[in-house]
């Protein structure tokens, strides 16, 4: 054969070739085909895509944020709970490893990563091994924010074999690209970490970070924002809560992955990789955190305010998905000293109550004697009772048994949860014998409350004692009696006899109050001395001298909202007040006898920032400034006379501060209160059982001076010490004008006798 002769191409060679070119000229323009019908989901056969609308302006579920008016985030309101962060707000160690594990050339792509592409396609499909996903980070956060995977967003051929995950791939694909041309690349990272799902009900990476470390993704160390990104192959698999040993190889991978990309240094590698995995794990739900009994309150409001408010656009809000950011008026700081006032008093005061208790039930009857079938009759009112008798009918041998049957369960504990073997009537006798608080301070010219503690654990006792509870005051009524007696022309330093009062009622028995000791003293002793002893004789005295229907108009003026009978007792706290009113009633008195209505929602924001609502107080004229001042001056009586229910308060708490304060028990000892004012706060506690059949079985030990009034002690301190808050003791400000009423008691004696001619004994005030 010569040089120039060319080498004769068989035929079947030839078209050989000549096929396999139009095979791959028509896959290329069947796949162009293809994609183009996926992109227009043509007749309706490949199912939705995002328009670019959407994709310019990408909607995912964003958790609604609270924050306390000190910026403190104190919990979300959420389906999914997730909080967006920017760009700015990632720890560089985060992004590293990001890219390192996730996408290596997320810089150098338009959406579509070919190269890995191919290594997917050879490994994985010709010759059979795992190389891996193939999907870009544009890809992933196409899935994560337009559910490309769901459904919903399937059409007809969505359900041939095969040809699902092609379709969804594809789709995948075209919003990759897409969301390439809308966005930068920073931006398309910070969209993955703020919709991807990390597990422990984090959605996001400021949720992550905060769950599993309790920090901000910008303080991330560069260990823990491996453990983070590990999560992502498998947020069950590699928790470092639930699998630890998966979490550390994981986490070692992807700092192997940083070495190769040239992010982290071998010999760093070598030392973080032996390093263990160190969690502050906070799993974010309304049983944890700060203010949990207050955040419910708060939740049920807001979820109120949605239905009653509409956007521009006249659609509803979501409180659990449009991101707004909610700012109240309470303080953290001080949160957290109530919170921690009431543990620390009541863990102490329950080991009393146990002690007291003894082998006895605390259930007793005005008898003191124990409640038969108290229990019994208790779990009938429970969810669970409930659905047994759905279940079982009137087959009481069937529910008994189901009520007696032993199975494991946590139940709480003053000294921390306790795993256990109980029944559910073993549950109902344990947990029917603690004892509950309710706490609640505010500033009484804002109304802004700055404090709220509605029991002693929302995980395992969700019944809030602040506003939700009602529950008779017992002697922190007196005060309306007295602000009324004022009212009416008489002074503090009016004098009364302590000795028995009979108050008539057409058609029924006289009521004659006895003194808590069961003793009169038989002395003269002024109004002051008596309010801060707490005398039930000269406060039923003051009550015949007004009435009733003058005591409860007094009352509704300060700011008490619930129902008042009209009847002689009511002087004495017989009618179910809550503690948010009482305190709200008892801030007029420093607020220079103006009312305002405590509030705890300051104003409402969208996802942007923009105030959809600005929240404002709510203030009327309750008194005259003179007769609120002089109410501070009765109540200082606690602290200054001789006997007063507040002498027990500690000197260092007293000294260089005036302070007014009023105790209260209610007759069997069932509810125990206090109420404290200074020149910038008042606050309320009230401690007793959730049933009022629970308490001490002695009045001493169950009176608010011991069952109460050392929360407020406590919590006053905590807020004294913490000069951040710029709380200072001081006096109260007395008014502009003089007093046209004596206080100095000496002086005022002569006065008094113009009122001693009322012989209470001959003449009988019927109501």
């Amino acid at each position: 054969m010569s040089k120039n002769t060319k080498p004769t191409i068989p035929v079947w060679a030839d078209k050989t070739i000549k096929y396999l070119w139009i095979a791959f000229i028509g896959g290329v323009i069947f796949f162009i085909l293809f994609v183009w019908m996926v992109s227009v989901n043509f007749l309706g056969l490949f199912g939705s895509l995002p328009d670019f609308k959407a994709l310019e302006n990408p909607e995912s579920e964003l958790a609604s944020e609270l924050y306390s008016a000190d910026g403190f985030l104190l919990g979300t309101y959420a389906r999914e709970n997730r909080s967006p962060v920017k760009y700015e707000e990632l720890s560089p160690n985060l992004v590293q490893a990001l890219i390192a594990t996730e996408d290596v050339r997320f810089e150098e792509h338009s959406g579509i990563d070919m190269t890995a592409m191919i290594r997917v396609f050879v490994k994985s499909i010709l010759l059979g091994q795992d190389a891996g996903g193939g999907s870009t980070l544009s890809q992933q956060t196409a899935k994560n924010l337009f559910k490309t995977r769901t459904d919903a967003t399937q059409g007809i051929l969505s359900s041939v074999p095969g040809l699902r995950m092609l379709i969804i791939k594809t789709k995948e694909w075209i919003v990759a690209t897409q969301l390439e041309k809308a966005y930068t690349k920073d931006e398309i990272l910070t969209l993955y970490l703020n919709t991807s799902e990390f597990g422990s009900n984090a959605y996001g990476i400021k949720t992550a970070a905060g769950t599993f470390f309790n920090k901000l993704p910008s303080e991330l160390a560069v260990q823990e924002a491996a453990v983070l990104v590990g999560l992502f192959k498998a947020p069950t698999y590699y928790s470092p809560v639930f699998n630890p040993d998966n979490s550390l190889r994981r986490r070692n991978t992807v700092l192997g992955q940083m070495v190769k990309n040239g992010t982290l240094g071998q010999s760093e590698f070598d030392s973080i990789s032996k390093l263990p995995i160190e969690l502050d794990y906070r799993v974010r739900n309304q049983n944890h955190g700060l203010a949990t009994y207050f955040r419910e309150i708060v939740k049920a409001d807001l979820i109120k305010w949605t239905k009653e408010n509409l956007k521009s656009d006249g659609s509803s809000y979501d409180l659990f998905g449009d991101g707004l950011k909610i700012y109240v008026t309470l303080d953290s700081r001080m949160q957290r000293y109530a919170e921690e006032a009431v543990q620390e008093h009541m863990s102490v005061l329950q080991e009393a109550f146990y002690k007291e208790m003894g082998s006895r039930d605390p259930w007793i009857d005005e008898n003191w004697q124990v409640i038969p079938n108290f229990i019994e009759n208790a779990v009938k009112r429970t969810e669970a009772y409930r659905l047994l008798k759905v279940r079982y009918g009137n087959n009481t041998d069937s529910i008994d048994f189901k009520l007696n049957e032993k199975k494991k369960m946590r139940v709480f504990s003053w000294d921390g949860e306790i795993d256990t073997l109980m029944s559910t009537m073993d549950s109902m006798r344990y947990y029917k014998k603690f004892l509950q608080a309710g706490f609640m301070s505010m500033d009484p010219e804002t109304g802004h409350i700055k404090a709220w503690v509605g029991g002693i654990d929302h995980k395992y006792f969700k019944f809030d004692h602040v506003k939700q509870a009602k529950r008779q005051p017992g002697s922190t009524f007196k005060p309306f009696v007295y602000a009324a007696a004022i009212e009416n022309g008489y002074s503090p330093c009016y004098s009364v006899v302590d000795q028995p009062v009979e108050v008539y009622i057409p058609g029924q028995p006289a009521w004659s109050p006895s003194n808590a000791d069961g003793k009169f003293s038989y002395q003269k002793m002024t109004i002051r001395q008596a309010m801060a002893e707490s005398v039930n004789s000269v406060t039923a005295y003051m009550m015949k001298k007004l009435s009733p229907r003058i005591v409860i108009e007094t009352a509704r003026r300060l700011g008490i909202t619930s129902d008042l009978e009209e009847v002689p007792s009511l002087a004495l706290g017989v009618n179910d007040v809550s503690v948010f009113e009482m305190a709200g009633a008892f801030g007029t008195f420093v607020n220079k006898g103006e009312h305002t209505t405590p509030y705890y929602i300051d104003r409402i924001e969208d996802k942007n920032g923009n105030v959809i609502q600005q929240f404002t107080p709510r203030k009327k004229p309750a008194m005259s400034e003179e007769h609120a001042y002089l109410m501070l001056y009765m109540l200082r009586g606690g602290f200054e006379e001789r006997g007063g229910t507040s002498q027990g308060v500690p000197y260092t708490l007293r000294e260089g501060n005036e302070l007014g304060g009023k105790t209260g028990t209610t007759q069997n000892a069932s509810d125990g209160w206090y109420m404290g004012v200074s020149k910038d706060l008042v606050s309320g506690t009230w401690v007793g059982g959730d049933d009022r059949a629970i308490h001490f079985r002695s009045w001493t030990a169950g009176q608010g001076s011991r069952t109460a009034r050392p929360i407020w002690v406590k919590f006053m301190s905590k807020v004294y010490d913490d000069e951040s808050l710029g709380y200072t003791k001081g006096p109260f400000p007395r008014p502009d004008r003089p007093l046209s009423i004596e206080i100095n008691c000496d002086r005022y004696e002569q006065e008094s006798q113009r009122f001693a001619d009322f012989d209470y004994d001959a003449k009988k005030n019927d109501f």
